[in-house]
């Protein structure tokens, strides 16, 4: 009779373990980071839709001669730039000045206007 060979094939408890403090490891250094570049990429597209709806703005004084928001609405201001991010909102307005925000991913940004820079602190 020939006797058969047993072999056990498999990972030991221990190399398991191993692999999976490795990757905890890893992870734990890889997770912060990633963060960090979502949060980066969230600011950076809510200045980006700020500086998309300023043209549309100041179009819009070029012909109606005021920044008040009883007329400088969203779709007044839409009407000039269709493509404007929803992330867009006109916080108030007076006939001489505004104030807009973006939020995106939790990021706000603001910008008083008009030459004022975009800004994190509410509008004045």
């Amino acid at each position: 009779m020939a006797r058969r060979a047993r072999r056990e094939d498999g990972f030991t408890l221990i190399e398991l373990l191993t692999v999976m403090v490795i990757v905890g490891v890893l992870v734990g250094i890889a997770y912060p980071t990633y963060l960090g570049y979502k949060e980066r990429a969230n600011q950076a597209t809510a200045e980006a839709n700020l500086r998309q709806a300023i043209p549309a703005i100041e179009a819009f004084y070029n012909e109606f001669q005021t920044y008040d928001t009883a007329v400088m609405t969203m779709s007044a201001i839409k009407s000039f730039d269709q493509g404007l991010s929803p992330d867009f909102a006109i916080v108030s307005g007076t006939p001489t000045s505004y104030c807009v925000s973006a939020t995106h991913g939790g990021s706000t940004y603001y910008k008083d206007g008009p030459g004022a820079q975009i800004g994190t602190a509410p509008c004045t």
